[in-house]
């Protein structure tokens, strides 16, 4: 009799079992084996929490009460790191690692501790710990009996479990991917801000050295001359005061510029109306200022408002070739809205040239807004927002 093939590669009247396999694949493996090892994971994890919280709180009382619950939380950071390595290689779970905390470049001790205290990242890992032993001593228990009474089910089992703990990992142990980007748009802020400070003290100490530092030696100069003319030649003299007369006062006209560039007097008397419209006259198109403000806001938000709105009327002296401008400022809710519009020929854009980039970047990094809208041929309207703050409120917080 001929003998055949059948489906599972046994020939017909063969009575041997086909060869061995594994039931399991790897996969599956590596989740019993993360289950398996829940046990002695969250004994260590409970454990640290338990002594953390313990003899941190009960010290809080003492001077090393708290210092010790940092610590603490800056450890269970670690914990939390341990834990995510040990999902992604046995559960293949990919789970970011949570921004470092800055310890190092933050102050002194006292903020660093406040630091350390308030990291959501160290709470939702004592949390994680805290609730994980119930939840390992059940699945290591389940895993265990049913390795050896309940096998045909196990894979399924293993994996419904291991579906909980992602779920828990990527809960709790997972960075907040809005902290981390606000966390990211604050570094990057910072930096805007400190080399825009550093931009202006540069230009102001050139200004100096440049402008009124240098008429302020030559009128020295003038007056030595004209004290040692002063006896035998009171005519030249006479005249020399003359010339260091009008040095002086071009020395403070100097001056008076130059503090109008860092804070102009009439915008802390009289506020943004006076202080726009003054910038205004100074325009070499008509604009008309709006500002429909029921108060003032406070000193720093009504300072770069105003310097915004001054550079942007700069720029349409400059550039724009209008005939006519406007600027609106108001209030909307809890943002300070600012519009400029000209008639010009458009084409304005952030990356042109004109500083726009530059107020963009000031603007954001106060947590504000900074739109352009300048099709060629005109109109232009720059349209920013800026947070607002009751003058208030910032008195109070000095």
């Amino acid at each position: 009799m001929t003998e055949r093939m059948t489906i599972h590669g046994v020939r017909d009247g063969d009575e041997r079992p086909p060869p061995p396999r594994l039931a399991l694949d790897g996969h599956t493996w590596r989740e019993i084996a993360y289950l398996l090892a829940n046990l002695p994971m969250s004994l260590i994890g409970f454990t640290y929490v338990v002594t953390v919280l313990a003899t941190g709180a009960g010290l809080t009382v003492t001077v090393i009460g708290f210092p010790l619950l940092a610590v603490g939380l800056v450890g269970a950071r670690q914990l939390g790191k341990l834990e995510r390595a040990r999902a992604r290689a046995l559960l293949g779970l990919r789970v970011e690692e949570p921004t470092p905390l800055p310890l190092l470049r933050r102050g002194g001790p006292s903020r660093r501790l406040w630091l350390a205290l308030k990291d959501p990242v160290g709470w939702r890992t004592i949390l994680y710990d805290f609730i994980r032993l119930p939840w390992g001593i059940l699945t290591f228990t389940v895993t265990l009996v049913s390795l050896f009474l309940l096998w045909p089910v196990l894979p399924f089992l293993a994996r419904g479990l291991a579906n909980v703990d992602r779920a828990m990992v990527r809960g709790l142990l997972s960075p907040s991917d809005e902290l981390e980007r606000r966390i990211a748009e604050l570094e990057s802020d910072r930096g805007v801000v400190v080399d825009t400070a550093a931009a202006d003290l540069r230009r102001i100490e050139r200004d100096l050295h440049d402008g009124a530092q240098a008429r302020l030696v030559n009128l020295a100069m003038g007056l030595g001359l004209a004290k040692e003319k002063l006896l035998e030649d009171p005519d030249t003299a006479a005249a020399m005061v003359e010339e260091a007369h009008g040095e002086v006062k071009l020395a403070l006209q100097e001056l008076r510029d130059l503090a109008r560039g860092i804070h102009p007097a009439v915008l802390t008397d009289r506020g943004l109306d006076a202080a726009l419209s003054a910038v205004a006259t100074r325009c070499t198109v008509p604009v008309k200022v709006t500002v429909d403000l029921e108060r003032r806001p406070a000193a720093a938000i009504e300072g770069i408002a105003y310097f915004t709105v001054s550079e942007l009327l700069q720029n349409i002296s400059k550039h724009s070739g209008a005939k006519s401008a406007s600027v609106d400022i108001w209030r909307a809710e809890e943002r300070l809205l600012i519009q400029v519009r000209d008639d010009g020929r458009g084409g304005a854009r952030l990356d042109g040239g004109t500083g726009m980039a530059g107020l963009a970047e000031r603007l954001g990094a106060v947590d504000g807004l900074f739109v352009v809208d300048s099709p060629v041929g005109g109109p232009t309207t720059v349209t920013a927002e800026l947070p607002w703050r009751d003058r208030a409120e910032e008195v109070a917080g000095r």
